[in-house]
């Protein structure tokens, strides 16, 4: 079985508690998981986001409104094109298309 580390930094986000807490492998993105042994649930230290800035976002938006494509805004960017038309779609409204417009 594995002994548990007493590491004031390792804190379950569930029970609170700082004993008892085992690591538990890697996730997906790589970040370390954790068990708590007080009340048997895993968790991640720091997980890292998956999802990018809004400010990202706005310029692929910006990008897309002056007239390149969602493909060339997805390679300029190293996003996918179904991101670009995602938010496109999402925040589609005609009065930020004339701000866009108006600024160039």
């Amino acid at each position: 079985m594995r002994k548990a580390k007493i590491n004031e930094a390792r804190r379950c986000p569930i029970c609170g508690k700082s004993e008892s807490q085992v690591n538990a492998g890697r996730n997906r993105s790589g970040t370390q998981r954790c068990f708590c042994n007080e009340c048997k649930k895993y968790y991640t230290l720091e997980p890292k986001t998956r999802e990018y800035s809004e400010e990202i976002r706005q310029q692929a938006m910006k990008t897309y409104y002056t007239g390149v494509s969602g493909r060339g805004v997805g390679k300029i960017f190293s996003m996918s094109k179904a991101n670009v038309y995602n938010w496109i779609k999402k925040n589609d409204t005609d009065s930020e298309r004339r701000t866009y417009i108006r600024a160039r």
